[in-house]
């Protein structure tokens, strides 16, 4: 069997206008952009998205935006995770009900669960909603980092459980995890700038920041890869990197959404407690986007 998500995905912003409140037509039309420019999963209300300072109502919301706008054209993957599994579960069940493809679930954060309790969190929200989930292994924001052992029993028990976001930056994850699960469990890397050696280690795609600003360069990547064609893929690797870089000069989304707004694409603002990056960030966000040719 073939792995159920593969290539560019974005992880998406969500636009916000200066008072803080969302700007669902931005928001719809930024999702819009993403997928006529080659994008091929939409990630709505994971970290990118500010999802840790959104409301309920505001989170189930983005997520309908999303569904309603993709219209089947590109995956759906909804951030549904908490470090309240209850919490989890309703996000989750909510993306079922909302027609998503499938839920993006962060492993929890400040509570630090041992591997027996990440293993209890995710069967929980696999019992309970019956959508595919796609587990995201963070360890530099959750803290705790899932072994390859509990992911791969979590996989075996639970046929719901299809996937990983892998944002631990070790490359020698992707071998382990297709060894012990199998080459159809999707492997999205969540380092845009470690991309390539992510691919070439087994991975299937990406879930990424640099995306919301570059899409039609990120999956020309990508399908550059899946064809063979390696001059290609190297000159979009080495074109995309200064970007990945200047994407992380602050806490993200900061950069990002500085850089979509570069782009006539959304606002800069973001909700507190992130604020507008420095002069020197947005000098750097502005230099790295013309020297890809994106401004």
């Amino acid at each position: 069997m073939a792995a159920m998500f593969e290539g560019s995905m974005t992880a998406l912003i969500t636009p916000m206008r200066e008072s803080g409140e969302i700007d669902e037509g931005a928001f719809q039309t930024f999702a819009d952009w993403q997928v006529t420019e080659g994008t091929e999963g939409l990630i709505p209300v994971g970290t990118t998205g500010e999802s840790p300072t959104l409301s309920h109502d505001e989170h189930m919301r983005v997520v309908d935006l999303c569904v309603e706008v993709a219209k089947g054209r590109a995956k759906v993957i909804a951030g549904t995770g908490s470090n309240n599994t209850e919490e989890a579960i309703m996000l989750t069940q909510h993306a079922q009900q909302a027609g998503a493809d499938a839920a993006l679930v962060v492993t929890p954060y400040y509570n630090k669960p041992t591997q027996a309790g990440l293993y209890a969190h995710y069967a929980a929200i696999a019992t309970a909603a019956d959508i595919p989930i796609v587990i995201y292994n963070i360890p530099g924001r959750s803290i705790i980092d899932m072994s390859v052992e509990t992911m791969a029993r979590l996989a075996k028990d639970f046929p719901n459980i299809v996937g990983v976001k892998d944002a631990s930056n070790d490359l020698n994850r992707p071998v382990l995890t297709r060894l012990a699960i199998g080459e159809d469990f999707s492997q999205l890397s969540g380092e845009d700038g470690t991309i390539g050696a992510f691919l070439g280690q087994g991975g299937h795609g990406c879930i990424s920041v640099t995306a919301n600003i570059a899409p039609r360069l990120c999956a020309d990547l990508h399908r550059a890869w899946r064809a063979k064609d390696f001059p290609a893929f190297e000159k979009a690797r080495d074109t995309l990197m200064p970007v990945h870089e200047a994407m992380f000069c602050e806490s993200s989304p900061g950069p990002v959404k500085y850089g979509a707004s570069l782009l006539d694409k959304a606002t800069p603002f973001a909700r507190l407690p992130l604020t507008e990056i420095a002069q020197s960030s947005k000098d750097a966000v502005k230099t790295a986007m013309e020297g890809a040719g994106l401004l």
